[in-house]
């Protein structure tokens, strides 16, 4: 198997964590109250404004033209795509740009763009797009299964359809070929980096969810 076939099968209990999180089972019935969900769109606007950053860094470093184009791409759609998203979101659940303006990272926001800034400035290009991947993935794996169980009418519908999305299952085979191209060229002891920058991640999207549904805080 593929590199990300690999890790994906290792981490298929920490994925099915994930899919069976209240929040996202709350989600799919149209049930999460919705302080919760204003959290989580609040702690992800912070997230992509760090996401985009790190992408940015990744197509810097990408040893081919695909890499360049697809990493940069995935830059402005963070930023233009999602943002859009977010602000019709804030709109509509009545998050005012002062209150967005004000809010800081919690904890698990600012530790998972801190390790993935951390891997686009002190770790191999390898590991960084692994740990970007998850991001992707996750959100494609979760979209997909929300989506047939989603009650309708659902207030949350317009997230269900961003990350069910065909457009957005394609640029997320697009990141995982490019993932597998740098494991088929990588030693050894980079895979094995690669798989825990995967990991890590991984554990960061489930931490970043719980989060919101606890409407976590800074404890001091």
């Amino acid at each position: 198997m593929s590199f990300c076939d690999t890790i994906w099968e290792e981490l298929a209990p920490l994925r099915q964590s994930i899919l069976d999180h209240p929040f996202l089972n709350e989600l799919a019935a149209g049930t999460l109250e919705a302080e919760s969900f204003r959290h989580y769109i609040v702690q992800d606007s912070l997230y992509l404004a760090e996401y985009s950053r790190v992408l940015a860094l990744a197509a810097a470093r990408a040893p081919t033209a695909a890499g360049r184009l697809e990493f940069s791409d995935g830059a402005k759609v963070a930023v233009q795509v999602e943002e859009a998203l977010h602000q019709a979101f804030f709109a509509q659940f009545g998050v005012t740009a002062d209150r967005a303006e004000a809010s800081e990272p919690t904890p698990e926001c600012l530790a998972y763009t801190s390790y993935l800034s951390a891997l686009a400035a002190t770790r191999s290009y390898e590991e960084l797009v692994a740990g970007i991947l998850p991001c992707f993935w996750v959100y494609w794996e979760v979209g997909c299964h929300v989506k047939p169980r989603a009650a309708s009418p659902n207030t949350y519908a317009p997230w269900i359809e961003t990350y069910a999305a065909p457009s957005f299952g394609e640029a997320t085979d697009r990141v995982r070929a490019l993932v597998d191209e740098a494991a088929r060229n990588a030693t050894p002891d980079t895979r094995k980096a690669m798989a825990t920058a995967f990991r890590n991640a991984t554990r960061y999207e489930w931490m970043f969810w719980d989060s919101a549904y606890r409407r976590a805080a800074w404890p001091i």
